[in-house]
């Protein structure tokens, strides 16, 4: 049950972070506002893990592989692209293509490192961009079908 509600208040997280970045980034810059998340991001890792080391399990540094590392590039990436998104897109729809492209993500990672090809996440993943791709055809129909009543 802590499980569950972990990943629920992560998600809930994700979304209030998205939406406090991109309010901060028109406040103060991208590259701050980034900054500021990675910031809080880490006093909170570090709390985290003081509260929850003895559920650690520590390896050596070598045996993690190279492409572990690039975890903050990405991060930083994917944050500042949030922040360049969000105020010109819903966030619904912001929301299920982030979706997307975590899922394909670990698809992409499945094939990479365990040689695994799911078909499953595969078809859920293309069911899902259909299923944005036909909203976003009504909502564009819907608004020019309102610009042209106004005209």
């Amino acid at each position: 049950m802590l499980y569950i509600l972990m990943s629920i208040l992560a998600g809930v997280i994700i979304v209030i972070s998205r939406i406090l970045n991109t309010k901060l980034s028109e406040k103060i810059g991208l590259i701050e506002s980034s900054y500021f998340n990675y910031f809080t991001g880490s006093i909170t890792s570090i709390i985290f893990f003081f509260i929850m080391k003895e559920k650690f399990v520590f390896t050596s540094l070598n045996n993690i592989p190279f492409y572990a590392y690039l975890g903050g590039f990405l991060g930083v990436s994917i944050v500042i692209l949030n922040s360049v998104v969000t105020p010109k897109m819903s966030a619904f729809y912001v929301t299920l293509l982030i979706f997307v492209a975590q899922l394909f993500t670990g698809i992409a990672l499945d094939w990479l490192i365990f040689k695994q090809f799911p078909l499953n996440k595969i078809i859920g993943g293309l069911i899902v961009i259909i299923g944005l791709a036909y909203n976003m055809n009504i909502d564009y129909n819907y608004s020019k079908i309102n610009i042209e009543e106004e005209n």
